[in-house]
């Protein structure tokens, strides 16, 4: 069975979902406390959403100075799967494992509402076979809209690590698409070796029928099945 970390920082409040969707997805799981984090023994990890350290500063900021960003990166480094959503996404942002950063939205407030995202690319442990598939998923910030350098920009297209995209229901990326401004309409990255991945929409909010959408769960038992038929991946650090 796949066994995954889930880090909680403090401010932290997805943790549970994450935990009891990952659960419904056929994962073993544990919460991991930012100070003491070692993901020795694990097979992926998870960077939840909601206010770590209360958005302080800007949203991440604070988070990526904790212990655990730095096991992060080590275990990121040794192909370690990770995956940062919402706060999660900024996180790696904010820790140089993801390009560019996300902030305020164009419309300076909250967004919490139901979007889709079309899937780029399938070359990642949480996409498999789901290349060119439209997800519906929720979203819940207001610091979602990622933006970077032109020059990040154009290596991000170039090498293919937009990993969701902002689109309408016929699967376009439009404007009227984009909930909240990010360049390009990106929803999530990956990053090039396609182990580390973040988006902001939120996958553990819906893996349920009851929670309004099971969309979210595909993402979660591709990480799950990756790590089962994958020895590079089962038990990497």
């Amino acid at each position: 069975m796949a066994r995954v970390a889930i880090l909680l920082f403090p401010g932290t409040w997805s943790e549970r979902d994450f935990e009891h969707a990952l659960q419904v997805a056929g994962a073993d799981t544990e919460i991991l406390w930012h100070a003491s984090a070692d993901l020795h023994g694990f097979d992926a990890a998870i960077v939840p959403g909601c206010f770590s350290y209360g958005d302080h500063v800007r949203a991440g900021a604070i988070a990526r100075l904790s212990p655990a960003v730095r096991e992060l990166r080590r275990f990121a480094a040794e192909g370690g799967p990770v995956l940062g959503s919402c706060n999660g996404f900024q996180i790696l942002c904010e820790a140089g494992l993801l390009p560019g950063a996300l902030i305020r939205n164009a419309g300076l407030e909250y967004i919490s509402d139901w979007v889709r995202v079309r899937v780029e690319d399938d070359r990642t442990p949480f996409t498999r076979g789901l290349r060119d598939r439209t997800l519906r998923m929720p979203v819940g910030h207001g610091e979602g809209c990622w933006v970077a350098d032109e020059r990040t920009v154009e290596r991000v297209e170039r090498e293919g690590l937009v990993l969701f995209r902002y689109v309408d229901e016929r699967g376009i990326a439009t404007p009227g698409s984009n909930p909240n401004g990010s360049v390009n309409n990106v929803a999530g990255l990956r990053n090039a070796a396609g182990n580390v991945v973040g988006l902001m929409p939120r996958p553990e909010r819906c893996a349920e029928p009851i929670l309004g959408g099971t969309d979210g769960l595909l993402v979660l038992r591709s990480l799950v099945t990756a790590i089962g038929t994958s020895p590079a991946l089962a038990g990497v650090s």
